[in-house]
């Protein structure tokens, strides 16, 4: 039995495959202890650690100068209480997911002389993982050709992307199939980033369906509170049957009985589509420094699991058009199901728990 410590910045992006190595960890019979930063309160009440650890950090600013200067403090002050924490905790290994949160807790860790696994789950390599991968033993990759993991000498594996449980356990749903008088259910969800922009597009695309359309869609979306009753009106106003909610506890099961996703493209989120095989309209977190959301989406386009669409360029017409011609063709739909599932890695995280076995046994 080994005890390892998982760091993590605390959004869902970065947590959801900590948990899901986390989880396969417990499985295999070992202790699990959580660094991250005081957003957890927020996405991590379920988490399977034996303690969580919030550490200060920041995300330094280059544009601003007194920021950087003191976002280096912070990270600095940061790393002083992780080395202690880590003195008491006495890991075998860390693996680290990403963020800038992860920062202080890794560079402390390998001044300890822990040995320690970055992974990296976009198709861009994230700068905080690019600074920090020099401290690592080995880099886990998502996806074999990330841009920007070249730069660093570390060994690099491709393990896929870990998903929680709850998406592995829906993973075998068979795609829903899809006849003239079905029901269609339509999924549309986007995290804190997302929501807002969902909420301003998609109501008023629906609501320029052709009527045979709308009248057999069941709308599943997230929505931020604030904008809950506007949305609620809205499709009120256009006749469609929805159902709407800050947050949906299941959502692995609303996505296995899905027809169609639309949402942001965040690593996580692309891992469990693919997972669960359904097909999507990713459109990336615009103004993106490195552009991974979009590199994401591009991966699942150009295999044909899914269709990329630029937030920018995107007008409730013209995704009225693309719902539309996609609704109104079953086959596409199932092709594309396909397709993602094709692009799936469901033993992602038993490769990268396996990794983590090995690098603890050999703990220097």
């Amino acid at each position: 039995m080994s005890l390892f410590v998982l760091m993590a910045g605390g959004t869902g992006g970065h947590l959801f495959p900590a948990m899901a190595l986390a989880q396969e960890l417990r499985r295999r019979g070992h202790n699990i202890h959580l660094m991250t930063d005081h957003r957890v309160t927020s996405y991590g009440a379920d988490f399977p650690a034996r303690e969580v650890h919030v550490v200060p950090s920041a995300t330094p600013s280059i544009s601003n100068p007194v920021k950087f200067v003191a976002a280096c403090f912070k990270i600095l002050w940061g790393t002083g209480v992780a080395w202690g924490k880590l003195g008491q905790v006495r890991p075998d290994a860390v693996i680290g997911f990403g963020g800038y949160p992860v920062f202080p807790p890794f560079l402390a860790a390998s001044l300890s002389g822990i040995p320690g696994i970055l992974h990296e789950q976009n198709a861009v390599m994230g700068r905080a993982n690019r600074a920090l991968a020099r401290f690592a033993r080995v880099v886990a990759l998502s996806f074999a050709e990330t841009r920007y993991a070249d730069a660093t000498k570390t060994e690099k594996v491709v393990t896929g992307n870990p998903v929680r449980d709850a998406v592995r356990a829906v993973a075998g749903t068979p795609y829903p199939g899809l006849k003239e008088t079905d029901a269609i259910h339509l999924l549309v969800f986007g995290g804190s980033q997302g929501a807002r922009a969902f909420a301003d597009l998609v109501p008023p695309a629906i609501a320029a369906l052709p009527q045979h359309l709308r009248q057999r869609l069941v709308v599943t979306q997230q929505c931020r509170a604030d904008d809950l009753d506007r949305v609620a009106e809205a499709y009120r106003l256009a006749k469609v049957n929805v159902e709407l909610a800050a947050f949906f506890g299941d959502l692995p099961e609303r996505m296995a009985r899905s027809h169609l996703v639309i949402s942001r493209s965040g690593a996580s989120t692309v891992a469990e589509l693919c997972v669960v095989g359904r097909p999507a309209i990713l459109i990336p977190l615009p103004g993106s420094i490195d552009a991974d959301q979009k590199n994401n989406a591009l991966f699942v386009d150009k295999a044909g699991g899914g269709w990329i669409a630029e937030q920018a360029t995107l007008s409730p017409l013209s995704l009225g058009t693309r719902l539309t011609s996609l609704l109104s063709e079953p086959a596409t739909l199932a092709d594309a199901a396909a397709a993602a599932k094709s692009l799936g890695q469901p033993a992602a995280v038993e490769r990268l728990a396996s990794l983590a076995e090995r690098l603890a046994g050999k703990k220097s």
